[in-house]
Order: C-alpha cells, then structure tokens, then sequence
C-alpha cells in the first residue's frame, strides 16, 4: 500500500511503473476522487471556522443583550452542512482507501524493464543438467510406475489437481520438509514458526492477498476467513498492528504449512502431475528488517533458498523478473527455478521477494528508533524455502535411473531411514 501523498506528489512515477508493470489501475480515477476529498476537507474546514467564530459571537451577542437569532439561524444551517459534507467525506475515504489497496507497489530501480516472463533476467546458473542415457520419464508417469503418486483418487477425494501421496513419494514428502527447516533452523538463523493455516480477512489484506486476489482464495463459508495460500501470510502478520523495538531487528521467521490456492488465472496451464496444484506444502521464508538493510537481507534469502537445492545437488538458475511478470506486492524479485528433465527446461521453485513497506504499511508493522523515538515502517521480506512438491518432482526426474527406480540424494538418506533407492 502506497501512501496517498506519496502517489500525489510523484504522480508521473507513480503513472510511470504501472506501464511498466502492465497494470490497469486506474490512477488519474484516484488522483481525481484525491482532488475532490481535498476540496470537500477544505470547504469543511471553512464551514467549521465560521461555525467556531459565530460561536463565539453570540456568546458574546448574549452578554451584551443583543439579538443573536439571525446568527443562530446560520449556524444551524452551518451545522447541518458540516454534517453533510462529512458524510460526504467518509464515502469518499471509503473508496479512496478501497483504491489505494488495489495499486500495486512501486518497483526497485534494479528491475528490469520488460513487457513478460520472457525478459526476466538470468542472474547465475548452478550445476549442469544431467545426460541421461536414456528417454527420461516426467514425474507423474514415474509416480504412477512406482505406484507412489494416486492421481485418479486424488480426484476422486478432492476433484482435479489434487494427489495422493503413497508409500516411499509421501516418506520423501516428510523429509524435505524436515530437511528444509532444520538447514534454515541450524544453518541461516531462521526461527521455526508454526501458524494457523487460516487467517482473518484484514490478515490476507495485511500481505496484499486480498482484497484484489479474493478470486482466488479458497474462503471459509459464512466466516470471515480464507485458507492460506502461502505462511508468507501468517509469518508476516505475527506482528500485525505492532511497534518493535529497533534492536529486535531483524527477525527471521520459517515455516512449513500446506499452501491453497484456485488457480483461476492459470489459464489450464500444467493439468500434469503436480506442478501446479491445488493444495501444495511448502517452506516458507520471511525476513521483518531495519529499511537500510533489506536489500542485503534480499540476497541472503535467496542464498538460503539456493543452499537447498545444492545439497540435493539439483540444477538451477537465478532470474531476477521483469516488471511486467512481477508480483503485485514486490519491489525487486528473484525466482529459483530448477532443471526438469521431462520439460527440458527450468521451472519455478522458489520466488524471493522484497516488498519494502509495501505489506508494512497494510499490516502497520514498525520499529522504534532507538536514535530519536520516532516509529517508521519496517521493510518486509518472503521467500520459498521451497515449494516441497516441486522440489520432489525434481528429485524423481533428475535422480532416475533406466529401470525407472528414484535414487534418494545423500542429504536426505538420513530423512529416509537410510533408504537410498525407491523402487
């Protein structure tokens, strides 16, 4: 959420970065309803000032035994106007506020310019893709070989887009997520959280979920509350409404729940196995930091994330995304996406995001200088630690062997009870 003087006083900026970000906000709409609030506030303010002063006047009418009626008559006339105006105020701040929570954040200076996912920039590759010496299978048939991955009674159960994990594929499952959060736990200094996987509405609206992605939010019948569609929601909101004190910062938070999400705006994309699922785990990252500092803390996640992916010594590459494929509630984003054989080509497995005091600024997360006592927004960080579904089907493509077994990577054989082939 952007401040209203802020998109005001640098309205070309403002006009600017929705081009870039292919955005259809309607911004000469608010800047206009800005414009009418400013005049109504101000012939308010008049209206008050004459009502103060003929206040004072008949007071003073009164001790003199003069006659004050036709003064009385204008202030009442002045007050019912007041009353109307402020009512005309308040519908105006209704839809003003409404407005300003559908823009989205302004973009870092390091964002590439660009129109699609096509001119993200690549920042670094690691590993190199397996030659394998033979055909190799896509996750999904090699899950339903191994008899590990139920894709008719995921259906069955859920309706499409949802699995069913079995046997050693659900083993594997339980792993990685163990595996994940005692790297970030031990490793980079993350403390494990574990929150609710609902959340209220103004919690969804905190992180910038809602109220422009309520479509695609599985929400909670006759409550006012929405399955999460990621603990960037829940991690971030711990502080909701709070002032922390400067030395608290940062605060690194981590978390594993299962993500869910319609999917509406996929457009059919990935109906295959489970890349793009319903209701998918997930290890998530969040950073609660000082301003001068998220931009490091930004490259740190993003090494933490890409630690995972090495010890499992799977293929991946760094992008940084173009401002027309960037996430509503990012300034600067880094994606993590891993080699699938199957696919020949990288996919998405971890999104890092700097969001400045955009989520802050909803939520009212801040911190106290401890330098002069004044409050200021904190900036926040999220990023997958990662995405476990996608992270398993990685392993089942990239380790297969021609029988069609799965070798377990080495990091996780101990998670495994010391299985090392699942056949």
């Amino acid at each position: 959420m952007l401040e209203m003087r802020y998109i005001r006083e640098n309205a070309e900026k403002v006009r600017e970065y929705l081009k870039n970000r292919k955005s259809d906000f309607d911004l000469n709409g608010l800047l206009a309803l800005d414009e009418e609030r400013r005049n109504v506030l101000q012939e308010v303010e008049m209206l008050k000032k004459e009502r103060n002063e003929s206040s004072t006047l008949i007071g003073k009418y009164k001790k003199e035994g003069k006659d004050a009626a036709e003064l009385l008559d204008r202030m009442q006339e002045v007050s019912g106007k007041i009353k109307e105006l402020d009512k005309k105020l308040a519908e105006i701040d209704e839809k003003q506020v409404k407005l300003t929570f559908t823009i989205p954040n302004k973009l870092h200076e390091t964002t590439p310019v660009g129109e699609s996912e096509d001119d993200n920039v690549e920042i670094r590759k690691w590993g190199e893709p397996k030659k394998f010496d033979f055909t190799p299978k896509s996750h999904d048939e090699l899950g339903v070989n191994l008899e590990i991955l139920d894709f008719e009674r995921g259906s069955k159960l859920a309706g499409s887009r949802f699995t069913v994990y079995k046997g050693q594929a659900a083993r594997l499952e339980r792993a990685l997520i163990n595996f994940m959060l005692d790297t970030h736990t031990t490793e980079h200094g993350f403390e494990e959280i574990m929150t609710p996987q609902m959340a209220k509405r103004e919690i969804m609206t905190g992180t910038g979920q809602l109220p422009k992605f309520e479509d695609d939010m599985y929400k909670i019948e006759e409550e006012d509350l929405f399955l999460i569609p990621t603990a960037e929601v829940t991690l971030t909101n711990l502080h909701n409404g709070e002032i922390l004190s400067e030395e608290e910062l940062p605060k690194y938070y981590c978390g594993f729940t299962a993500c869910f999400r319609k999917e509406a705006g996929s457009g059919g994309k990935d109906l295959k196995g489970i890349i793009r699922q319903h209701q998918f785990n997930k290890v998530e990252m969040v950073k609660i930091v000082h301003p001068e500092s998220s931009y490091e803390e930004l490259e740190k996640m993003v090494s933490n994330a890409e630690r995972i992916l090495q010890k499992l010594e799977l293929p991946y590459r760094v992008i940084a995304l173009c401002s027309g494929d960037i996430g509503f509630s990012a300034s600067k984003t880094y994606d993590i996406e891993v080699w699938v054989p199957s696919q020949d080509k990288y996919r998405e497995i971890s999104s890092c995001s700097n969001t400045e005091d955009f989520q802050a600024r909803r939520a009212m997360i801040k911190y106290r200088s401890k330098e002069n006592g004044k409050s200021y927004f904190v900036h926040t960080l999220n990023g997958s630690g990662l995405a476990v579904g996608r992270t398993l089907l990685a392993i089942m493509e990239n380790y297969q062997q021609e029988d069609g077994s799965i070798k377990v990577p080495e990091a996780l054989v101990p998670y495994m009870g010391g299985l090392t082939v699942i056949k």
